[in-house]
């Protein structure tokens, strides 16, 4: 009776021990580079899906994505955004409506957008071009890192190979696959046929590999690991617009929709992740409009460069849909936002305050 009792306590904390882990929330930090707003919130631009000198097919572009309404645009776009996360989350930056996201940092390009949204402070001291230079700052993956919780827990992915700078790999011990690196360590099938394939697929550019590969390495470790805080950002949106290729820009957005709800419906069927999960995507920077090739640019000398936009859900997040409200947030937000969600403290030094999602 008494041994029966002790395996019964046993057993007890056993489940208590693994109901607690999986009662912790879970984030997934998603960017889109260089994605405008515009084409979040209304579709395919009425100016430029018609313009011979960025679209080579126009009539297949226009069957596939122009719809008469912005409404029927966007969704036709993105459908996953707006057939499902618009249900379920929060969007953000729909600056018709009254709803602005802004960067804070006057760069206005990658590296110093991507320092502010991981490290919560605009450093226009420092980080003052995309160098590939050792971030100075910590980003909320090496604070997570360096917590008892989130220690071996934190990853990864980028298209562009600046990312292990941005992060700091070296100094922050979070592991980042970013560019053409190729998965290591334990390797499964999948992981062994994705770094077959890379080096067999040519990308358009030297430092920016397709966002395929960066997408499936960090399914596929999701799937191992199981990281309770993991950042991908998807690159190609970027490269296509300074290309001038609209007609890739809209179907990179396309599949970049889809690729996002693959990982939103594995978590919701996965015990880890299934209702623990919060998702939070976002753009480093905006672009141009007016003069219209200016969509092909960002920078401090581009007007509109600096309007990004914001979109959340998962576990927690009060369903709004599309906001529309006059607001004011800043990328600087994100980060000390996330840090809440994890339930770690969020330095002094940062400069925006948490977002109440």
């Amino acid at each position: 009776m008494k041994n029966k009792m002790l395996l019964l306590m046993a057993a007890l904390v056993v489940f208590l021990k693994i109901s607690a882990q999986d009662s912790d929330t879970k984030v997934i930090l998603i960017t889109l580079d260089g994605y405008r707003w515009q084409e979040l919130f209304t579709g395919a631009d009425p100016l430029l899906i018609g313009n011979k000198e960025y679209v080579h097919e126009m009539d297949a572009l226009k069957e596939a994505f122009w719809r008469e309404t912005p409404e029927e645009r966007r969704e036709t776009l993105m459908p996953f955004f707006w057939t499902q996360v618009s249900k379920m989350g929060q969007l953000h930056g729909n600056r018709t409506l009254g709803s602005k996201v802004n960067l804070t940092n006057t760069m206005w390009f990658s590296y110093p957008g991507y320092n502010e949204i991981l490290t919560g402070t605009a450093d226009d001291k420092n980080i003052r071009s995309n160098d590939k230079i050792e971030n100075p700052n910590t980003t909320i993956l090496e604070r997570y890192n360096n917590t008892s919780e989130g220690k071996g827990k934190v990853a990864a992915f980028g298209s562009w190979d600046v990312f292990p700078f941005i992060i700091n790999e070296k100094r922050s011990g979070v592991p980042v696959n970013a560019g053409f690196e190729t998965a290591t360590g334990n390797l499964n099938e999948r992981e062994k046929f994705l770094n077959e394939l890379q080096g067999q697929v040519p990308s358009p550019w030297g430092s920016v590999r397709l966002d395929a590969f960066t997408h499936h390495y960090a399914l596929e470790h999701m799937k191992k690991e199981h990281p309770k805080l993991l950042f991908i950002s998807y690159g190609e949106t970027d490269d296509f617009a300074h290309d001038g290729e609209y007609q890739a820009y809209l179907k990179s957005a396309h599949n970049t929709d889809a690729l996002i709800k693959e990982l939103w419906d594995f978590t919701q069927q996965d015990d880890f992740y299934k209702d623990q999960t919060v998702f939070i995507i976002t753009t480093d920077h905006g672009r141009g409009t007016e003069p219209l090739d200016t969509w092909r640019s960002h920078g401090a000398d581009i007007k509109g460069a600096d309007q990004v936009w914001m979109v959340t859900f998962g576990k927690g997040i009060k369903a709004l849909g599309e906001v529309k409200q006059e607001e004011q947030l800043h990328s600087d937000q994100i980060a000390p936002t996330l840090l809440n969600i994890l339930d770690v403290p969020v330095p002094k030094e940062m400069g925006g305050l948490p977002l109440k999602l």
